[in-house]
């Protein structure tokens, strides 16, 4: 009897074993990608293995990026991310599910829509690029030279910039020396009608200047290289910590609130330099030359190897900016 238990838990010991072994990540799959979506909409997603099991972070555009459970069926990963809903207060919503994996060494996927009443709404497909590990120390600043400074606002008109989004309301003009937007919308929802604001122009690393006026409980932001958020709100918003001003939205949160009260003129400067940012709020320094892992969410660029614009959120609320300067990275010893 003795020798039949031992045998049994040996043979349980070894299917637990065999089932650890099988949830692992099928090889390459590992790391961060940026993904190149049918739909256009931009995305990003991070492949890790925690007690190992493989876990997924995947965002397309907005909401949040897991982390999600994944399953290994094959050589490919499958997983469901943060289900949409049609509509506001709508009972219809569409779970995603996603399956991925590698392809002669490249990387290719496919997104299932599939709606709460059971039908298949429509599938869209994604390629990947892999992006490369996080430098291992971050980069010593005072060795970074910078050049000479651009102005990105001229105060008169919006040369230089363009709409995001063609097909929504455009709220931005140049009035007295400020870059302004007008929207009817007060609420903090992700998206409205009216369109986002980008250069024209696409940066690689840079420090740069902005000073922006917001009034209380409303909401903007700023994108460095299209990529990550720099929040635009009060000091005494609702939104603080990690969401609130001085925060690389989602990602790093400030030391400290150093933010002023709405209605008052306020002043970022952000550098980026290899994938760390340094951020100063009010002449404070909140965020000292940390790492930022992946794109906040609502970014447009989701690859930190290729250069971005400064791109502002129009489609929040009404807000101001003004003094626009960026200094592009010329050589890092």
């Amino acid at each position: 009897m003795k020798l039949f238990l031992s045998v049994l838990i040996a043979l349980v010991l070894l299917s637990g074993e065999v089932a650890f072994a099988e949830s692992r990540i099928p090889e390459g799959l590992s790391g961060d990608w940026s993904l190149e979506l049918s739909s256009k909409e931009p995305a990003w997603m991070s492949v890790v293995e925690k007690d190992g099991r493989p876990l997924v972070y995947m965002r397309i555009y907005i909401g949040s990026d897991g982390p999600f459970e994944a399953e290994v069926v094959g050589d490919r990963l499958q997983f469901a991310i943060q289900p949409v809903r049609t509509a506001k207060g709508s009972q219809l919503v569409t779970k995603r599910e996603v399956k991925v994996g590698l392809t002669d060494g490249q990387l290719d996927g496919s997104i299932a829509y599939v709606a709460n009443d059971g039908t298949e709404t429509r599938i869209v497909s994604f390629t990947g690029k892999r992006i490369p590990p996080m430098p291992k120390s971050p980069p010593e600043l005072s060795k970074v030279k910078f050049g000479k400074k651009i102005s990105l606002f001229n105060g008169r008109d919006l040369d230089g910039w363009r709409p995001h989004e063609r097909d929504k309301i455009n709220g931005w003009s140049a009035q007295d020396g400020m870059l302004v937007n007008t929207t009817p919308k007060t609420d903090f929802s992700a998206t409205g009608d009216h369109a986002n604001l980008r250069t024209k122009a696409e940066f690689e690393d840079f420090r740069f200047h902005i000073e922006f006026l917001v009034e209380e409980q409303r909401n903007s932001g700023i994108y460095l290289r299209g990529m990550y958020e720099a929040q635009v709100v009060d000091r005494d918003s609702r939104m603080q910590g990690i969401q609130g001003v001085g925060a690389i939205f989602g990602r790093i949160a400030p030391s400290k609130n150093a933010g002023r009260p709405g209605g008052e003129w306020q002043t970022y400067d952000l550098t980026l330099v290899d994938r760390h940012i340094t951020v100063v709020l009010n002449g404070e320094a909140v965020i000292d030359n940390q790492p930022v892992i992946g794109p906040t969410a609502g970014a447009i660029c989701t690859d930190p190897s290729a250069p971005g614009p400064i791109y502002l959120q129009g489609d929040h609320t009404n807000v101001r900016y003004r003094n626009i300067t960026l200094e592009p990275v010329v050589n890092r010893e």
